[in-house]
């Protein structure tokens, strides 16, 4: 027994000290903004207001400083001169550089000499560009504590950052703050920023870049509820010198009411609302959203044709067709009041009998019956049989409707003698 217990080896010392002071090794250091801030304004007071060599610097910097824990500050600094406070105001015991954006001359060539830093910078440390959007929704939260010329430069940057894509348009979200929009400081902030953003790029560019995140039928919230409306909207934004964007957000208006419009449309159609309240209601939305009656006539149209599932056999879906549209015929006619509806209409037709190939030879048929409806008159059918069809389909449409357009020309008879022609 004794000679056992003396085999038996020591127990090793436990680890657990050393464990200890390896996690306080490793403990990161406190976070502290001053002191990077004053490395920061130090470097910019060498540089001075030569943008170049701000640039330089702070390329060089992000070897030595952490840009990535002090992105806020970094940001702060370069667009208000030192760290901000709540609300938007520098704090009074920091120290400040006049070497930033709200101490910079208020014009589009040193704004756009401004963002030249901030892609520089950003293309330089990628990882900056998260918070550096942080930090632009932040400063719009902020646009109150700023004075109107610090406002007015940093619409213009941010303009000018929008349209070289450093600026993603989800940072204008922020200018839906109810207190901005409540004190017009919205609106008047926007009037910069689209201005710098539609002088770097053009109009469509915009739109394509709200289109994107889902704002570009939002701008109207850019005003109190009261004043939600296209007329305001395009009467503020068009004395700003900005009528290329009051018609786009027209135009978006009218997209949006025609989507509607066909929406409610084939709703009332699926439930069979009789004619007489349908025309009511499309007359009064006309009225109501500017819609002239060729749009209508197309929506109808449309609503019309999306309303049936056609048989696939072309010989059986022709007089189902003609069955169809013969009992919507009324409501068609009561929208093409004008030579310019029908025209639209014709061509609408044609379209729809090109993109529907087993429609191709049904497009004449639906042209008679719409002549003896009183939905198309003679003389739209001749002037689109004579220059003003399109191009989709052509030689077998017109050939299709060739006799139709001689027995229009020539014969005195009456209707009665149609019918030959939609066999």
């Amino acid at each position: 027994r004794v000679s056992f217990m003396n085999n038996q080896k020591p127990q090793k010392p436990t680890l657990s000290g050393q464990r200890f002071k390896t996690r306080k090794r490793d403990e990161k250091e406190r976070f502290d903004p001053t002191q990077f801030q004053d490395c920061i304004i130090q470097g910019l007071t060498e540089t001075g207001t030569d943008l170049e060599a701000v640039a330089k610097f702070l390329d060089a910097s992000g070897a030595k400083l952490d840009y990535r824990r002090y992105a806020e500050t970094l940001f702060d600094i370069l667009v208000a001169g030192g760290m901000l406070a709540p609300g938007g105001t520098l704090a009074d015991d920091m120290t400040r550089t006049n070497v930033c954006v709200f101490a910079a001359q208020e014009d589009l060539e040193t704004m756009q000499a401004f963002a030249q830093v901030f892609n520089k910078l950003i293309r330089r440390y990628k990882y900056l560009e998260k918070g550096f959007e942080d930090e632009v929704k932040k400063l719009l939260l902020f646009l109150k504590g700023f004075s109107e010329s610090e406002r007015n430069k940093l619409a213009m940057l941010t303009g000018i950052l929008l349209a070289n894509g450093t600026l993603n348009a989800s940072i204008l979200n922020s200018l839906y703050n109810e207190n901005l929009v409540k004190e017009g400081v919205s609106a008047a902030f926007a009037v910069k920023l689209f201005k710098s953003w539609i002088n770097e790029k053009d109009i469509n560019a915009v739109a394509v870049s709200l289109r994107k995140v889902n704002m570009d039928n939002r701008l109207m919230e850019l005003f109190p509820a009261n004043k939600q409306s296209v007329e305001h909207f395009s009467k503020y934004f068009t004395e700003a010198g900005l009528k290329e964007l009051s018609e786009y957000v027209r135009n978006q208006q009218s997209i949006g009411a025609r989507k509607e419009l066909q929406k409610e449309l084939q709703e009332q159609m699926s439930r069979g609302d009789p004619f007489k309240d349908i025309i009511l209601y499309v007359k009064e939305e006309m009225k109501k959203n500017n819609i002239s009656e060729q749009t209508v006539v197309t929506i109808i149209w449309s609503s019309v044709m999306s309303t049936v599932e056609w048989n696939k056999k072309e010989e059986l879906v022709a007089e189902q067709a003609i069955k169809h549209l013969k009992q919507y015929s009324p409501l068609l006619a009561a929208f093409t009041t004008q030579g310019q509806s029908e025209l639209t209409l014709l061509l609408k037709i044609q379209e729809y009998c090109y993109d529907n190939i087993h429609f191709m030879k049904a497009f004449q048929k639906i042209v008679v019956l719409f002549y003896k409806a009183e939905v198309l008159s003679e003389e739209p059918i001749l002037k689109w049989y004579k220059d003003a069809h399109l191009a989709k389909g052509k030689s077998v449409f017109l050939e299709q409707m060739k006799k139709f357009v001689e027995w229009l020309k020539n014969a005195e008879e009456g209707k009665e003698q149609l019918s030959s022609y939609v066999e």
